[in-house]
């Protein structure tokens, strides 16, 4: 009988002993459980933004073109230059929606302007408003002083041949009676970069690059410059297209593009 309650008691012991034992491995194993659930999130990327590449912060001046009301004065094309142009124009309206070239290109700067910033470059807007009065000249001089590394001119196109369309980039060539003809190779170069990006992001026709030497916002010049007609205003399809916010935000973003290929090759 005592042998009984001695091994009675001897497994009520070993009953006592294996009860926290089991408690211990099942907290252990919802430990090990939710360690395996966290540890994935843990591993898990945020999604990567598109940030300047190249060496330096870069700054990018940014040239709305036109104005809310033209200024009829009279200006040197370039430096030194007696062949005068009007210092600035009313640009085009758009044959289907109505909107000025000066409301549009502003719009599509601001939209840039964003785009840069969050790529990580500086950039310097020669206007932030419509009713201004600055002259072509004074739009390169402000680009000049204002330390940027390159310009960009934004500009809608137009014609009395309302089927024409698509998007071209101005440049000044080798021949050039201006100093800039000393970074005729830069203007193209970044010309051409913007004009394929830009393309390519919008589904717009490329028209290609092509040389003017009598721009006096280009002329005046101290630093790689692109004047990008972005479409023609003066066709219906293309104007509607160019007006929609969405749509200029992928212009913005194929302008940006073009700026990044430009600084990293």
């Amino acid at each position: 009988m005592k042998r009984k309650l001695y091994l009675l008691c001897i497994l009520s012991l070993l009953c006592l002993m294996a009860i926290p034992a089991s408690a211990s491995q099942k907290n252990l194993s919802v430990k090990n459980l939710q360690k395996q659930q966290i540890l994935p999130s843990k591993k898990q990327k945020k999604p990567e933004q598109k940030t300047l590449k190249t060496t330096g912060k870069k700054k990018v001046a940014i040239d709305a073109g036109h104005q809310t009301r033209a200024n009829n004065g009279l200006e040197p094309i370039g430096p030194g230059s007696k062949t005068r142009k009007l210092k600035v124009t009313g640009g085009c309206t758009g044959v289907a929606t109505g909107v000025p070239e000066y409301k549009f290109n502003l719009r599509v700067a601001k939209k840039l302007k964003k785009e840069l910033i969050s790529r990580g470059y500086e950039v310097y807007m020669i206007r932030t408003k419509n009713n201004v009065n600055i002259s072509n000249k004074e739009r390169a001089e402000k680009a000049n002083k204002s330390g940027s590394d390159i310009c960009i001119r934004i500009h809608a196109d137009s014609n009395d041949n309302r089927n024409i369309k698509g998007a071209s980039g101005l440049y000044p060539s080798l021949q050039n009676p201006f100093a800039i003809r000393q970074l005729s190779n830069s203007c193209l170069k970044l010309t051409n970069k913007i004009l394929t990006a830009y393309c390519k992001e919008t589904g717009i026709r490329n028209r290609g690059c092509v040389k003017r030497d009598d721009l006096t916002g280009t002329n005046w010049s101290k630093i790689p410059v692109a004047l990008i007609e972005c479409g023609f205003m003066s066709n219906p399809s293309e104007d509607r297209k160019l007006q929609k916010k969405s749509f200029q935000t992928k212009m913005a973003k194929g302008i940006a593009d073009g700026i990044d290929a430009y600084f990293e090759n």
